[in-house]
Order: C-alpha cells, then structure tokens, then sequence
C-alpha cells in the first residue's frame, strides 16, 4: 500500500499516520540558521529555516533488536542536515529539500522519504513559507 500523500504530512502536533508496513522515524520542526534565498537582501546572512523529516523503513512487525545499529538512526539524519545547512549558499527551498532527501535516502534501510522544509520570517503574514517533497530509492 502506498503512503499517504505528501498533503497528508500533519501540521504540528497533528496525528501522525503510519502507513502498514513501514516503521516512520520523525524529526519534527528542526530549526536551523542557513545561507538561502534567491533575494539580494537574504545574500550574505543567514536565517531560520525549520525542517521536518519523515523516513520510511521496511517494517514485518517484528520489533527491532535493541540497538542503535539495527535502526535508521534520526540523530545521524539531523547531523546530516545540519551539515548541509552550515555549508554554502543555497538559491531555493527546494534544493534544501533534494539535499535533505538525498542524505536521508544515503541509509538503504530508507525506502522513502519525506521532508517539508519552511522559511518562518520572509512573509510576515504568513507564518512560514516552504515547500514539501517526497522522493522514494530508484
């Protein structure tokens, strides 16, 4: 069965779906500083970007051994894209989130990913703007 779609991700708090035959591993509103934005005046500072991923993993049922080693490890994942966030400038959100994708998809346990990638200060009516993705292994 396939996941629900991207639409789906929950705000916030929301419920949070598990699709039958994956384990989701979630890391909710990561905020970061990063050197993005297409704009002459987000060039050459950075800002707060919040990231939220969500990683798919095969799963029978059976719990997994209780080691670090047997699961998709989140804290791996997090330092992955803080990485990419303290590198050079990025143009669009959407590159921040085929970059994210790809790190998170570099475990081959990851059958599919999800990442939502927000920008909270740039409309000030709006509490965030972004853009979300959902990229699954060739």
């Amino acid at each position: 069965m396939p996941p629900p779609p991207l639409t789906s991700m929950p705000a916030p708090g929301g419920p949070i779906a598990v699709t039958p035959g994956f384990r989701r591993i979630l890391i909710r509103e990561l905020y970061l500083d990063c050197a993005i934005g297409v704009l002459d005046s987000e060039r050459g500072r950075r800002q707060k970007v919040i990231i939220s991923v969500d990683l798919f993993v095969a799963d029978d049922g059976t719990p997994p051994p209780d080691d670090i080693a047997a699961v998709v490890s989140y804290a791996e994942v997090v330092e992955a894209v803080r990485q990419i966030c303290a590198g050079d400038h990025i143009d669009l959100v959407e590159t921040l989130a085929e970059r994210v994708a790809a790190a998170a998809l570099a475990d081959p346990r990851v059958d599919h990913v999800r990442v939502l990638v927000e920008k909270p200060d740039i409309i000030h009516e709006a509490a965030a703007v972004g853009v979300a993705i959902e990229r699954r292994r060739p």
